[in-house]
């Protein structure tokens, strides 16, 4: 009957619409040019920068230990020479006085020896890096690059000033404030979100035998490993079994934290490496770097050196153990929902109203459940006053968690909107474990200062009619957005299917008859189901299509398995299957419709004739229509036709026209 083209039709519809750029605003540079945004990890951020010694051009000595009494220090290089360090002069004096008195202290740092001294004009101190130490103990990249290190000389951001400037371009102001924004989130004891990106300028190739060497003991170099990679998890209140950020933790796990590392199964991370000489398309890609693995691995075979306590690590601040900080405002359930403790239970579904008045745009979420060990997932959805609820997991979610992945949290200029007087539907899904507990999970919002320039949305990519037969060890399902109505970017990617799932790859076919993979997860892991977002967001062309693939392993051979003797259809539960994969995107420009997504499903509504006998709901569509079927015999006669919502009758109205004579 034709049930996959029809019910994959429904996940394609998504709601409200993108902000447009400012007119000053529309220049697009050369993307190979302006700042890209950088795997921090790779970068080196998280790393102690050693206590290199400098002579300032008044003469007087001085080394990076000397501004350990402030918050926070910006190394900026510069010099006399390059037209860009000229144009951000200027930029660079602005914000040196903006944050002086948030007692950040500036270093400018020149890197070209063959520059002459002029008048710079700033207020720091001024090195004339002649032999280079603090270039190669930096690894600058740029002349216009800078550098921000906390009291603990932890090097925190790196990357662009902003970028209003570039080889070749320049714009009346800058889209993104990269050094801004990040010493105002550590000030605020955030991470940046984005804490590294390439800086344009005239290029530097530091000689590295010339940096001092970080030695290899827990306070100088291995707490620094786990804060940036482990911690997060590893901690008191984490979602994982044990903490791993003191000393002692470390020492005690250290076997399981050799084998877990060597293994690459921590940290977690899934997405198949990038080719020999390519870095990773992915700003969160969790892949612990080749360096820091090294020094692990090395540091734990050893004599596990404490070193010295002065070079520790600043303790990574978890507020009130919100990943995203402080939050504005909380949302939490009325009551607590009681988990029992053995077989299954049906979602639960929650309604909790915002009573704004007006709209709010949300900068970072983090949805945060009270008993995470029976929390199988949690989406919650934001409905405007006076709109029906959405009807399946499909329809795209404004926040979420699942085992790996609670908090949103968008660059300056992004953010999602929360409509005035928006109903917030929790969805959660609990899996019994042996204990019978309560949980009242919560959601927590930051909201951005001002409305922002892309209004972030998220589309699910569904195949709901999905039959997985017995036995099949790698059983492939498909599903596409067949035709993108406007320009659009995507930034993040989010599969997502339960115990049988085995591999998972998106892909983009642009009308130029090009496809590209955009992911691919060879080895799914039903236990960490990740976000992977783009440090670019990629350009998805008007006309493109967006195809995503699951594999499926329903054999004895799978551990999982719950019943490798069944036939496994699309349901809520872990015994049944899902095939979703959910899109994170915004319009760059075309006029917005919710229903342009939905292709094939521009029927005539108005004129068509309803059979009189109604039509029976097929099984695998059961979930989507239950709330229309009034009096549950399983069939919709023309009554309950008529209080669906026009997208639910274009499908039942194409269901017909293909299923019955």
């Amino acid at each position: 009957m034709r049930l996959m083209a029809t019910f994959l039709l429904l996940s394609l519809a998504v709601a409200t619409v993108v902000a447009q750029e400012p007119a000053a605003q529309k220049v697009d540079p050369n993307p190979k040019e302006a700042p890209r945004v950088r795997l921090a990890a790779e970068a080196g951020v998280g790393r102690m920068v050693p206590d290199v010694t400098f002579t300032d051009s008044a003469g007087r000595p001085g080394r990076l230990s000397d501004f350990q009494t402030y918050p926070l220090t910006v190394i900026a290089f510069t010099n006399t020479t390059c037209p860009l360090c000229k144009k951000y002069t200027p930029v660079l004096q602005r914000l040196e006085k903006e944050f002086a008195e948030k007692r950040v202290a500036f270093l400018f740092v020149n890197p070209t020896k063959t520059d002459k001294p002029v008048d710079h004009g700033f207020a720091g101190r001024y090195v004339h890096d002649t032999e280079g130490v603090l270039t190669a103990a930096l690894g600058a990249t740029s002349t216009t690059e800078v550098f921000v290190l906390d009291s603990a000389r932890t090097l925190r951001y790196r990357g662009a000033i902003d970028d209003q400037y570039g080889l070749g371009y320049s714009l009346d102001a800058p889209r993104f404030n990269y050094l801004k924004v990040a010493l105002t989130d550590l000030l605020n004891k955030k991470n940046p979100v984005i804490a590294a990106t390439t800086a344009p300028g005239c290029e530097l190739t530091p000689a590295v035998a010339k940096a001092p060497a970080v030695p290899l003991t827990y306070h100088a170099r291995i707490a620094r490993i786990m804060q940036t990679h482990c911690v997060e998890c590893h901690r008191a209140g984490g979602v994982a079994p044990f903490a791993l950020d003191t000393y002692d933790d470390v020492v005690d796990h250290k076997g399981m934290i050799r084998k877990v590392v060597t293994k690459g199964t921590m940290p977690p991370w899934f997405a198949a490496a990038p080719k020999k000489g390519e870095i990773s398309p992915f700003s969160n890609d969790r892949t612990l770097p080749e360096a820091d693995k090294n020094d692990l691995l090395a540091w734990l075979a050893g004599d596990l050196a404490k070193g010295d306590p002065a070079d520790a690590p600043l303790p990574r601040n978890f507020e009130s153990g919100w990943l995203i900080g402080s939050p504005d405002v909380v949302y939490q359930i009325p009551r607590p929902i009681a988990v029992k403790a053995e077989g299954t239970m049906p979602y639960q579904n929650v309604s909790v109203e915002t009573n704004f008045d007006d709209d709010r745009w949300v900068q970072a979420l983090e949805v945060q459940p009270t008993a995470r060990d029976v929390v199988h997932h949690v989406l919650v959805f934001a409905t405007p006053k006076g709109q029906r609820m959405p009807l399946s997991e499909a329809a795209g979610f404004f926040a979420a968690y699942v085992p790996g992945n609670g908090t949103l949290i968008y660059p300056e200029g992004y953010a999602k909107k929360l409509p005035k007087g928006a109903t917030l539907r929790f969805q959660i899904h609990y899996t019994p474990n042996g204990r019978a507990t309560t949980d009242q999970t919560k959601l927590g919002l930051i909201f951005a200062k001002e409305k922002p320039r892309h209004e972030v949305h998220v589309v699910g990519i569904a195949n709901p009619a999905l039959v997985i037969p017995p036995g099949a060890d790698n059983h492939k399902v498909t599903a596409a957005i067949p035709k993108v109505p406007f320009e659009a970017r995507i930034l993040a990617l989010f599969p997502h299917a339960h115990l049988r799932g085995k591999a998972m790859q998106y892909a983009l076919k642009t009308p130029d008859g090009q496809t590209t993979t955009l992911l691919d997860v060879p080895h799914y892991d039903f236990n960490w189901q990740l976000q992977y977002r783009f440090a670019d967001p990629v350009k998805v062309p008007r006309g493109s299509s967006i195809l995503y693939t699951a594999w499926y392993d329903n054999s004895k051979n799978n551990p999982a398995n719950p019943d490798p003797q069944r036939t496994v259809r699309w349901g809520p539960q872990t015994y049944d299957e899902m095939h979703l994969g959910y899109v994170e995107f915004v319009v760059d420009s075309g006029s917005y419709d919710p229903n342009g997504w939905l292709g094939g499903l521009n029927v005539d509504v108005a004129n068509f004739k309803f059979p009189k006998d109604g039509v029976v709901i097929p099984e695998q569509g059961r979930n989507l229509f239950r709330r229309f079927d009034t009096n549950n015999d399983g069939r919709l006669d023309e009554k309950e036709f008529e209080a669906l919502p026009e997208t639910l009758k274009r499908i039942v109205i194409i269901y017909i026209q293909r299923t019955m004579p």
